[in-house]
């Protein structure tokens, strides 16, 4: 990979933005996703997770924060630092930030099936047979009754369509998907049938330039 997925988390703090617009929309989906959430332990997991901007706020101020137990995975050990300052500071002795491969099964080991699975920053980054493997993944990933929450730019071709129907093939709801008018694709959606065994040392997707 080329890019500096350093520098690149410097639109999140451009007003207007497609980034700042886009973390708004995800924050008030995981919000969503923890309001609904059942009573008792619950498990979070984010693939490619950055500096952590969608999980770690809505968690902190969550009335539902000590119940659950969180894994973000971040490839960039500059953003993982980031995330982990970020985690040290709101108190969230439960969330971990792994620097590691987030294509990679075997990093979820122990924490899935999750009852909120984050897959932010992927899908415009990956082959459309990528997104389609990712999904079905995601049928392992998700716990019975989770949430999915991820995202996909708007740009034609429009993909977010068609990835919303491949997750409902895969047993989740047809959920929430934002509208072409705001430009940002994030959808959300729930998982209503049984998880599937996770394959062990399985590449879920490989980032393209």
């Amino acid at each position: 990979m080329t890019r500096d997925w350093y520098a690149w988390h410097g639109d999140y703090d451009e007003a207007g933005s497609a980034l700042s617009r886009r973390l708004v929309e995800v924050r008030l989906r995981v919000r969503e996703a923890l309001d609904a959430a059942p009573p008792g332990p619950l498990r979070a997991i984010s693939l490619c997770a950055g500096q952590g901007r969608d999980l770690i706020p809505e968690l902190a101020a969550h009335p539902r924060r000590d119940d659950v137990v969180a894994r973000l995975v971040e490839w960039d050990p500059r953003n993982a630092e980031v995330a982990r300052s970020a985690v040290r500071a709101a108190g969230l002795t439960a969330v971990e930030v792994v620097t590691g491969d987030a294509a990679r099964t075997d990093t979820y080991a122990g924490l899935v099936p999750a009852d909120l699975v984050l897959v932010c920053g992927v899908f415009g980054n990956i082959s459309d047979a990528d997104v389609r493997a990712t999904v079905r993944h995601c049928a392992a990933l998700c716990a019975t009754g989770g949430t999915v929450v991820w995202t996909r730019h708007r740009r034609e071709p429009d993909l977010v369509p068609t990835i919303r129907g491949w997750f409902e093939r895969e047993g989740f709801t047809a959920g929430t998907v934002s509208t072409p008018a705001r430009g940002v694709g994030v959808g959300a959606q729930r998982f209503l049938d049984v998880p599937r065994a996770l394959p062990p040392d399985a590449t879920m997707f490989m980032f393209v330039d």
